[in-house]
């Protein structure tokens, strides 16, 4: 099958179909062996990657740093005191100065509006490093991870735990509808994500025979998991609601009585990090044996690097 990604973006995992995703999931695990190799490549020689960050980050903006530089390519940070994005200027006016000047952008902020048109009117990819809706990069990894560990997507028991209506969970679901995984939500109904955004998993399900649940059920809704996702329980921008979200969430925390809950001695535990150890997830768990967390950090470099080099 050939694929046409050149020039395309990656504002969410809506964009991509399944059979698309398969391919940019094999082409990050042939990058993974090759960085073992230390064979250098430079196939971005000549190139030049606007950073564009209203959010701090650790894991993406050095993953996009490292995937461009060590191929040779520029990646150039600017900050939200750098520039004048959405100030002085308009988004559309940096977009059309970014595309005559760069070869793609990455940008990590707040609204999807923002990445959506910086896409439209740079002419040039645009890759989504975290909106307050989604989070397409970190699933990627989580993706790889999860293939790495069980050889296959197809049918994984996936359970997320905590806020259900951040950007980790909204990609997650996007992303095991379109690759057949059975995918769980289990979060208070305060925090459940959108309904639409619900509904249009479970339409993918129809594809791909995986399958969505959402639920408030702990100890029902983890049963038989083979992956356990959490993650912060106060996103970046909510800092207000910390001592509401604490309360709310407590009964969520992954322990290790929620992971002997799943009946699976062996399901792993993932975190798309910074994680606050002993909030949301205690700190035998994170740190035990059935941690997979810091692959899945790694994994960030080879899943940015492989829609790089796919897109430009």
């Amino acid at each position: 099958m050939v694929f046409s990604f050149k020039g395309r973006s990656l504002l969410t995992l809506k964009d991509y179909t399944a059979d698309e995703i398969s391919y940019l999931l094999k082409l990050a695990k042939t990058e993974k062996d090759n960085s073992r190799t230390g064979i250098v490549q430079q196939r971005f020689l000549g190139k030049n990657l606007a950073m564009l960050f209203e959010k701090r980050s650790t894991r993406t903006r050095c993953a996009f740093e490292t995937a461009f530089g060590e191929e040779g390519g520029n990646p150039v940070f600017l900050s939200s005191d750098d520039i004048q994005l959405g100030a002085k200027e308009s988004i559309e006016d940096t977009a059309r100065v970014f595309g005559r000047m760069f070869d793609a952008i990455e940008f990590r902020g707040f609204k999807q509006e923002t990445v959506e048109k910086l896409a439209k009117y740079s002419g040039v990819p645009v890759y989504n490093g975290l909106t307050d809706l989604y989070h397409p990069t970190q699933i990627l990894a989580d993706f790889l991870t999860i293939w790495e560990e069980f050889g296959t997507l197809k049918g994984i028991k996936l359970v997320y735990v905590g806020d259900g209506r951040n950007n980790v969970a909204n990609s997650l679901l996007i992303g095991s509808g379109k690759m057949g995984l059975n995918f769980s939500i289990v979060a208070p109904k305060e925090l459940w994500p959108d309904e639409n955004l619900v509904n249009y998993a479970r339409e993918c399900c129809k594809v791909s025979n995986g399958s969505i649940t959402v639920t408030d059920d702990v100890k029902e809704g983890v049963k038989g998991a083979q992956a356990i996702y959490t993650d912060v329980w106060v996103s970046m921008g909510e800092e207000s609601k910390k001592d509401k979200r604490i309360k709310l969430l407590s009964p969520y925390q992954v322990n290790q009585e929620l992971m002997d809950a799943t009946g699976n001695k062996d399901t792993i535990f993932l975190h798309c990090l910074p994680a606050v150890k002993d909030m949301e997830v205690t700190y035998d768990v994170i740190e035990g044996a059935r941690s997979r967390v810091w692959d899945e950090a790694e994994n960030r470099k080879h899943t940015i690097k492989a829609i790089m080099l796919a897109t430009i």
